[in-house]
């Protein structure tokens, strides 16, 4: 047992220094190079945990995307804060705002990296869809939504963001708007609200603010 912690203690010290690097320079401008020289560790002792940096890449997405699915658990937990608004709260939370974050996405983003995108994007929905669906069925008992299929609904509008406002930067102004507006709208008709209910509760998500209200 001695011999897997000091391993996985060394795997993370390898991820940690790997996303300090690759903050600092970026990607592309950080070599395997730099990470050893960094930690003063041989070079066989890096490839003993990764084959490549690339494959250092992949280990901090699934280290990235574990952190926000735990803040997002964290915050469905808080039954004190209305509904809406954990889902506002939570939804933010999926959002990667930090300077490494945007360095990893703007990786992830490469044609390249097709494949590390779909393994993010997958692993968010399995984990992140149970605790939206979550938040809607207390919506339904709270008589705020009304649909037969909670979980279709939460794969359905987390399947679409992820790939219509993956990186809406690429948008021009009204197209943006026009996409939200859309998203709102069908969003409203997916859980039986009333057109506008939602407006409050979306357009921060999308403006990067937490200060959406809602019931």
């Amino acid at each position: 047992m001695r011999v897997v912690k000091e391993a996985e203690e060394r795997k993370n010290e390898i991820l940690d220094v790997a996303e300090r690097l690759f903050g600092a320079k970026g990607f592309d401008n950080t070599s395997t190079g730099d990470i050893l020289n960094e930690i003063g560790i041989a070079r066989g002792t890096l490839y003993y945990h990764f084959k490549s940096k690339e494959d250092i890449l992949d280990a901090m997405i699934d280290r990235m995307t574990g952190r926000l699915v735990e803040k997002a658990a964290d915050i469905a937990k808080k039954k004190e804060i209305p509904v809406l608004r954990r889902l506002t709260m939570m939804m933010l939370a999926l959002n990667v705002n930090e300077p490494l974050g945007q360095e990893i996405m703007e990786q992830v983003h490469k044609p390249q990296n097709a494949l590390m995108h779909q393994k993010m994007q997958s692993r968010l929905l399995a984990a992140v869809n149970p605790l939206i669906s979550g938040l809607i069925e207390e919506g339904i008992i709270q008589g705020i939504c009304r649909t037969e299929y909670p979980a279709e609904v939460a794969e359905m509008t987390l399947l679409y963001s992820n790939t219509i406002f993956d990186d809406l930067a690429e948008h021009n102004k009204e197209e943006r708007e026009r996409k939200i507006e859309a998203f709102i709208y069908n969003l409203e008709r997916l859980l039986g609200m009333e057109r506008g209910s939602m407006e409050a509760v979306i357009l921060p998500i999308f403006r990067g603010r937490a200060d959406g209200s809602g019931q």
